[in-house]
């Protein structure tokens, strides 16, 4: 791990930029502690950069809970290179949603059983990098970003200890099935009105998640309409948790 930026924000939250081989990523750890914090992972759909505005908002959040906060660019998002098979599926999802057809369950294994084959071992990687550093420390856990990466995450990861999973992304079957594997802690944000969300299918997913604690946070609203009760909701659950 390689940090390239360091700056202080205005609460004092220290920022910092890294790369991981070919992976970039943003850290962020409270202005001084007394001992290593817990490790919060922020996931997004991609876009590290345009995302930041809201990533910056979450970690503020997770610092002033006490927590370190770390993300890291998705493959093929930003400006790590596209596969054009994923383009190609990506296109495919596009034009099938503007004709108002459903979408194919061939398109979203296309699409996103790609990202979760690659994604995962780098938050992997990344999670070796970041709880060597001597002001992070265990427990961790994941909160938002695909949800397929969540699952998958929560099922192979041993090392995060709860996670806090937004609905509203395309899940392939198999990931439905890899869900009944999940046995840790869980916190499932869902917007009741989320215009690209199949709300059916976010609600069969959270019944088929195995943990035996799971909570189920449904908002009116859309996709970004999240309220600041529901980030304090899952704040609280991580301070529960891991803590």
């Amino acid at each position: 791990m390689h940090f390239t930026s360091e700056r202080r924000l205005d609460d004092g939250v220290l920022e910092r930029e890294f790369v991981l081989g070919e992976i970039p990523g943003m850290l962020w750890t409270p202005r001084s502690a007394s001992a290593p914090a817990p490790l919060i992972l922020l996931g997004h759909p991609g876009g590290l950069h345009l995302m930041y505005p809201r990533l910056v908002a979450r970690a503020r959040q997770t610092v002033a809970e006490g927590f370190a906060a770390a993300t890291i660019e998705l493959p093929g998002s930003g400006d790590r290179p596209r596969s054009a098979a994923t383009e190609q599926a990506r296109a495919d999802l596009r034009r099938a949603l503007k004709a108002g057809e459903p979408v194919d369950e061939e398109i979203v294994d296309r699409l996103v059983l790609p990202l979760v084959e690659k994604a995962v071992p780098e938050w992997q990687t990344a999670l070796d990098a970041l709880l060597s550093l001597p002001e992070i420390d265990g427990p961790v856990g994941y909160s938002g970003g695909v949800i397929s990466i969540g699952v998958r995450l929560a099922v192979v990861e041993p090392r995060i200890s709860a996670a806090v999973l937004f609905a509203g992304s395309f899940v392939p079957r198999a990931v439905f099935e890899e869900a009944r594997q999940v046995t840790l802690p869980l916190h499932v944000l869902l917007q009741w009105d989320d215009e690209g969300n199949d709300r059916q299918a976010a609600l069969a997913l959270f019944d088929a998640l195995g943990s035996k604690e799971k909570t189920l946070h449904a908002n009116m609203g859309g996709h970004t309409g999240v309220p600041q009760f529901a980030s304090d909701a899952a704040a609280q659950f991580f301070s529960r948790h891991l803590k």
